[in-house]
């Protein structure tokens, strides 16, 4: 039997102990000739993990300033290839989308490419809520792509040292991806949880920042809305009824009136983080 070639592609994951889900993360990337794993003093075997699939890991250590991991491994790390794609630990590459990514890397028709993810939650992926289609860019030349600095935000937000929010800022012509990947962010409602009190401080930062460059048209129309919407009373009941009613979220049933639930809930937390740093209140 005939071994097929690596895929002449890069991947880049970021990692701070993540050994519950690396092994995964690196076995759907297999296909790639090169892995990268930028690791912020792991003390969970995540090192290890990512050796044994002979990936190379790369150290980072974060001063508070920009830039943070992914920007500082895109511009710092001596890639391999042109091509890179940028894989959280928990999400994994499906077999299509690896054959669609080789597909490209030899005859590319744009300079990036975004990609579509399904979100896994409670045991089945959100097909409604607002949460699919979710388009990211992840997938482009790494010379040609930075994530964005948002001017007044701050580095004390307390999301650690990579980038959550943040989009990339692509200098040429993006296209989509038809094969989408899987995102397993909330193994449980505890992790959401955790995660989502951390991204409150981003949130609670965010109201009022503005973006450094320009980025895609639509993502600037969405965060003008939400800037307009962060003018209302009731903001967590509305998100409740934004993604539950208008976004469907009912029809994923039992795991989506929970799912639309916590995001009331997270907007809960940013309007109220956000009105303790404007009065000035210690955090």
């Amino acid at each position: 039997m005939i071994t097929p070639m690596p895929c002449p592609i890069s991947i880049l994951i970021p990692a701070k102990n993540e050994s519950a889900n690396l092994r995964a993360c690196l076995e759907s990337a297999r296909f790639a000739d090169e892995i990268v794993v930028v690791d912020s003093g792991s003390t969970d075997g995540t090192r290890e993990i990512a050796a044994e699939f002979g990936a190379a890991v790369v150290d980072f250590h974060w001063d508070g300033k920009p830039p943070k991991k992914k920007n500082w491994a895109l511009a710092n790390v001596p890639w391999r290839h042109a091509w890179v794609f940028i894989l959280d630990a928990d999400e994994r590459i499906t077999p299509e989308l690896a054959e669609e990514l080789g597909r490209i890397a030899a005859a590319p028709g744009a300079d990036g490419y975004y990609v579509n993810r399904r979100f896994w939650f409670m045991g089945g992926w959100l097909r409604h809520c607002g949460y699919y289609p979710s388009w990211n860019l992840r997938f482009f030349r790494h010379r040609l792509g930075r994530y964005e600095l948002l001017d007044g935000l701050g580095s004390d937000t307390g999301s650690g040292d990579n980038e959550v929010h943040e989009h990339v800022i692509l200098d040429g012509r993006a296209g989509r991806l038809q094969n989408a990947m899987d995102h397993f962010a909330y193994p449980t409602i505890a992790v959401w949880v955790e995660k989502h009190n951390r991204y409150s401080n981003w949130e609670a930062r965010r109201q009022g920042a503005a973006a450094g460059a320009a980025i895609d048209p639509q993502l600037v129309r969405k965060r003008r809305l939400k800037d307009l919407a962060e003018r209302l009373p009731c903001r967590p009941t509305l998100r409740f009824v934004y993604h539950y009613v208008l976004r469907a979220g009912f029809l994923d049933g039992y795991r989506g009136y929970v799912f639309c639930r916590l995001l009331a809930f997270y907007e809960f937390l940013s309007v109220a983080k956000a009105r303790e740093l404007r009065r000035g209140e210690p955090r």
